[in-house]
């Protein structure tokens, strides 16, 4: 008995058709949510309520999500470039935009390739989602690129923990944290990344927030995009040099 024609169509669509995979509708239409219930916790709500009010004048977030930074930022923004490669986030995010004090213009790209020129930036956003970046370093480069010279940068992000004990649980848990957690790693090295990709740290605090600490270890603060000839640490560090602070959790989960 031969099968329907709709059958076989039906089979193709979504056995062999990877636009319709369990984990892309999952990354697709799944984690968007869980990621929006999961940044509404009150430690994250703390963090961003001191730290997002610090960013003045034209800014660029990174990883806008869900938009829960929107209502927070101050009175002294004159526009916000929201960058989000999920088109589902984005969409989360317009109503907070729509009733924002200023302008919000979405921006459809990744944190490595910035659709924005050169110095044309006062302050950067990045709060959890340096983690979750494909290649960190690039992206930090391309922040330092759009912000104007003296201009600054504001963090609240998680990374690797200085206990031994909490850092081997990191290691051990990324990689399948994060294929289920839309790339998150657990065990980067934030400050380094930050002070190798040409910023001068200004301030940074380090210390577990609340939940389970191979999550919880924060690094929040303030750093400066130095200009050219500066003597901050990493100013003059190469691509290659930055890649390797990035990648080298990696290589370390890999290698056991």
């Amino acid at each position: 008995m031969r099968p329907r024609r709709g059958a076989h169509r039906a089979r193709h669509r979504f056995g062999t058709d990877r636009r319709w995979s369990p984990m892309r509708l999952y990354s697709k239409y799944v984690l968007p949510v869980l990621t929006h219930l999961a940044m509404r916790n009150k430690a994250a709500r703390a963090e961003r309520a001191r730290w997002i009010p610090l960013a003045t004048g034209v800014v660029l977030e990174i990883g806008v999500g869900s938009g829960l930074n929107i209502p927070i930022y101050g009175p002294n923004v004159r526009k916000l470039y929201a960058l989000d490669p999920s088109e589902e986030l984005r969409r989360m995010a317009q109503p907070r935009a729509e009733r924002a004090g200023f302008p919000v213009e979405f921006l459809a790209a990744p944190a490595e390739a910035i659709p924005l020129a050169a110095a044309s930036v006062d302050s950067v956003v990045t709060t959890w989602t340096l983690c979750t970046i494909a290649d960190p370093a690039r992206a930090l480069q391309e922040l330092r690129r759009v912000l104007r010279p003296g201009g600054r940068m504001t963090f609240v992000e998680h990374g690797r923990s200085p206990d031994p004990e909490v850092v081997r649980w990191q290691d051990r848990l990324t990689p399948v944290w994060r294929r289920i957690a839309g790339g998150c790693h657990l065990n980067r090295p934030i400050d380094l990344l930050i002070a190798a990709s040409g910023f001068e740290v200004e301030v940074m605090e380090r210390g577990y927030s609340g939940g389970p600490r191979v999550g919880a270890y924060l690094y929040r603060g303030v750093a400066r995009r130095c200009t050219p000839g500066s003597d901050a640490p990493g100013a003059d560090l190469g691509g290659t040099e930055i890649a390797t602070l990035a990648a080298g959790c990696d290589r370390i989960v890999h290698s056991r």
